[in-house]
């Protein structure tokens, strides 16, 4: 038996993954504005804050990590060095392969955009309270391993 359509709606309002979905929504807009305010829109700190992390990333273990296709990490990639964030640099040992590396207005780039997430950091956990924020982030890191267990076996990579 099918159910009408309001009781389906609102079944699916009430599940974890759809709050999961809400939630990285409501961090997304609340990041975006003050990331924007110092140039760096979200997906240009991811960016850079992986390059930071991994440096030497190729473009497509980049694209991997981030979840985006190759193409997409390219043209971002091009934009940044553009910008004088981000440097390609010939791989050692492949030579038609490129690393990606920060420079050190992409490093001053990230810590000005990090200072906004950081405050968007503070809001959350002041917020909650610090054994809440520590509780969120474990059961977070629950789903996550959870979910990436069953995804590699499946077969699928997960970040």
């Amino acid at each position: 038996m099918d159910l009408p359509p309001d009781i389906v709606a609102k079944q699916a309002l009430r599940r974890v993954t759809w709050t999961l979905r809400r939630a990285d929504l409501a961090v997304q807009a609340a990041k975006e504005p003050g990331l924007r305010s110092v140039g760096v829109p979200a997906a240009h700190y991811a960016l850079l804050m992986h390059v930071h992390t991994y440096p030497g990333l190729t473009g497509a273990e980049l694209a991997r990590h981030l979840g985006v296709t190759t193409q997409a990490v390219a043209l971002l990639a091009t934009k940044l060095e553009a910008r004088g964030l981000l440097e390609r640099r010939t791989h050692p040992r492949h030579r038609n392969v490129h690393e990606l590396h920060l420079t050190d207005a992409g490093l001053d780039a990230l810590r000005a955009a990090d200072s906004v997430i950081t405050e968007v950091e503070r809001r959350v956990c002041h917020a909650l309270g610090p054994e809440r924020c520590d509780q969120l982030r474990g059961l977070l890191d629950e789903v996550i391993g959870h979910l990436a267990q069953g995804a590699a076996a499946e077969g699928y990579q997960p970040l």
